[in-house]
Order: C-alpha cells, then structure tokens, then sequence
C-alpha cells in the first residue's frame, strides 16, 4: 500500500488525491481554481469542463498552497509557507518571486475591493527577522512594513472587510503567542499578546477571518490539549470569546462567515461546522471527509471527499444545510490545455495516465491523446480566458472508472479516518 502512494510524481507532495482549497476569480463567477493533495484542477467555464494542473509545473516543492488569489485581471498568487507562487497566464506557467527567496512565505491576503493591493507576512525561523509587506501593484513589487520583528513567526493575515485599513496579524516567539492590529492599512500597529487561561498548554494561535460588518470583529483559532478552539472578539483582538464550547476535536482547515456576520463556518479534516447568530457551532451532515470553506456573494463553496461521498467540490444558497456537487475527481479531463513551452504542457500530459487511473477518470474523454502530441493544447487569451473542451461526464460518477482502478486507494481512507463511505452504485 506504501507503494500507491510514493510510486509516482503525482503523489510526491500528499497521500489521497483530494481538493483542499476553491478560488474563484474576482469579477468571473464562471472561473475556479481548486487547490488539490495532487496539485490543481482548474475550471473556465463555470464547471462544465475540469483540467489537471501537475504540482511538478507549479514548482511548490513540499509546501502546498492553503490558498490562493485570483486578480480581476487573471494573474494567481499562492502564498506555500515557502514560496510566493504566481502565474500571470491562467496556470500554465508559474515563477517564484525572487524578493521571499531567503524567507518563508506565511500569509497572503488581498484588499476586498482593490486587488492590487497585497499583504503578505513572512515567518522563516526565530532566529531570522520575519515582518509584514506590502503591494500595490499585484505583488510585482513589494514594500517592509513598519511590523519587522526578529525572532517572531508571522502565521497568518487578514484584511477586514468592514474596513480594508484595518490589517490583522497573528504571530508567536520561543513564549508568547501575539495579535497584532493596524487600523492605517500597516503604518502603525497595536501589539497584544494572547494568554489563554482556561486552557492547558494552549499553542499554534492563527487569525482565521474578520467580520464582515465591523472592523474591530476578529476570529482566531488556538490548539489545546487535541482540541480547537474557535474565538471570537468584537474589541480588535483585545479579548477573545471561545465560541466552540470544550473544542473541537478535529484539525482545523479554514472558516468564513456570512455577509452579515451572523453566520460563520468550520471546516476540519473530518467535519464541517456552523454557528448562527452567536450560537453554538454545531456540525452539519455534509461534507463530509476533506472539508474546505469559502463564500463568495450568498452562494458557499465547500470541498468534500470522493471516498465519503460523491464529489470533491459542492456549492450550497442555504448557509450549508443543503449542497449541490460541482465537480467529483473523476470528471477531471486531462491536463490544463497551454501553449507548447510552458511547464504545464510540457510536465503534465505524461503524468496525467497515472493520475486518471488512481481517481477513476478516462483516460482521454473526448477520444484523443493529447499526451505527447505536438498540437495538444489551447493558448488562452491574454486574461488566461476559457479554453474550449469536451462535454464533461455525468457527475454521478458510478461509471467513470474502469473496474479495479479504485479499490486500492478506496482502502486507504479506511485504515485512515476508520469509516466508509455509502456504495453510491450498488
């Protein structure tokens, strides 16, 4: 069973073939890029079509992306942990910026009405000087914040939404664990360091989200003796409020909350979780497995395990009690189609068999090889626009893969979560 996992390139950076994360571009509803343990799956069509994106020509090494940022004007950003990632021609080819080669690359967040405007932190090691930075043209160039401390670890970012002036950042040293605030878009900041007294040996504090309606409205996450702990504070980061009762016993993923602020979302490795109008969180029936949460407008995107259930991708208009799938691994058509030279066309095509025959997707749904063949592939425009394809398959997926090119794998999140999933095609 070791073998599955480490006999090929595609599981180089992961165990399961499974999404993590969903982006949609900023003005383009109909555009998604979904973070994956093999890589990326990009959609330019409002999901009717799904391509491969090979983790080899994105370049992240170890370090996988927790999220990314797509510009109105096309170009990604992916902050790793390591590198800052970026493709300025729809994912077909990706550089490292040469400014963050020597430091780590923590959080990566964008202003919510003007994507030019980027922070970024860093947080290398205690031993280096690690600060906050920022952008005002698409991450091109990047300027030091006055927030430069040594010996500090920059975890996470976010820029309120309520007010875009208002930056939270969340960091630790050797013994304390810090928020920091700004309320001049990073010229000054406000140093609160965080203790948690009701808790035991409390670590790994991270700003998770701000509330939509009030720029002093802040969550955070802490770990405690196995449990999360989910907070939240009204006063800046002053004082936090745990919000999940004794935790939960899950690894944390991300969250988000609704336009409003009444309502926020969990995600965990296992669960997803919903709070309303400062209630309790309490966890929902789907998904199930890989959670992931974003909102976008009313509409809740959410990432779901193909060995729980019967998609990897779902949306839901009712605040997540009910879900419509989106996509399912299986439906995934082949590598991204790019021009002849980029890394994408050039890496991903010879890997894309070994990939299609552990997640059960044809091999080449339209009929043609396009691995090797000279004139595979459609050039996107300049904004990296829709590429035609194919008609994508039925998203029930009971036929999609060949018999025995699952069963191995399907075994997998047995011995790793302890349960199965229903057999959607007895």
């Amino acid at each position: 069973m070791a073998g599955l996992l480490g006999s090929g390139a595609a599981w180089a950076h992961a165990g399961l073939p499974e999404t993590s994360n969903v982006t949609l571009r900023k003005g383009h509803p109909e555009d998604y890029f979904v973070g994956a343990t093999f890589g990326a799956v990009i959609s330019r069509d409002s999901g009717r079509t799904w391509r491969w994106v090979c983790p080899d020509a994105m370049g992240y090494g170890g370090w996988r992306p927790e999220s990314f940022v797509w510009r109105e004007t096309g170009e990604l950003l992916a902050a790793t942990g390591n590198a800052l990632l970026s493709s300025k021609d729809g994912a077909c080819s990706w550089a490292s910026h040469p400014a963050f080669k020597d430091t780590w690359v923590t959080g990566l967040a964008v202003h919510p009405t003007d994507d030019a405007v980027l922070y970024l932190a860093t947080g290398r090691s205690t031993s280096a000087t690690n600060g906050v930075f920022r952008s005002e043209d698409g991450g091109e160039t990047w300027r030091a914040l006055p927030l430069q401390r040594a010996g500090v670890l920059f975890s996470s970012l976010r820029v309120s939404t309520a007010d875009p002036r208002t930056l939270y950042v969340s960091a630790s040293d050797t013994a304390r664990m810090y928020l920091f605030r700004s309320d001049d878009a990073g010229e000054t900041w406000e140093e609160l360091p965080q203790t948690f007294p009701d808790l035991v040996r409390p670590f790994d504090f991270v700003v998770t989200a701000t509330d939509p309606t009030e720029a002093h409205g802040v969550w955070a996450r802490v770990s405690a003796q196995g449990a999360t702990h989910i907070l939240h504070s009204t006063d800046g980061g002053r004082t936090f409020t745990a919000r999940s009762g004794a935790g939960i016993d899950d690894v944390f993923v991300n969250m988000d909350v609704s336009a409003d602020g009444g309502t926020a979302w969990v995600s965990t490795y296992n669960s997803f979780f919903r709070s309303q109008e400062g209630g309790a969180f309490s966890k929902l029936e789907l998904p199930t497995g890989n959670a992931c949460v974003t909102r976008v407008g009313d509409v809740l995107y959410g990432c779901g395990s193909p060995w729980l259930h019967d998609w990897s991708l779902a949306r839901s208009r009712d605040e997540g009690t009910t879900w419509e799938p989106l996509f399912s691994l299986e439906q995934i058509q082949g590598s991204h189609q790019c021009p002849a030279g980029t890394p994408v066309r050039e890496l991903c095509p010879s890997r894309w068999p070994q990939v299609a025959e552990t997640i059960g997707a044809p091999l080449y749904p339209d009929g043609v090889p396009d691995a090797g063949v000279p004139d595979a592939g459609t050039p996107p425009p300049e904004d990296a626009g829709t590429p035609t394809g194919p008609k994508p398959k039925p998203s029930s997926g009971c036929a999609a893969a060949p018999a025995g090119t699952l069963l191995p794998l399907f075994l997998l999140p047995l011995l790793r979560r302890g349960r199965r999933r229903e057999d959607p095609c007895p």
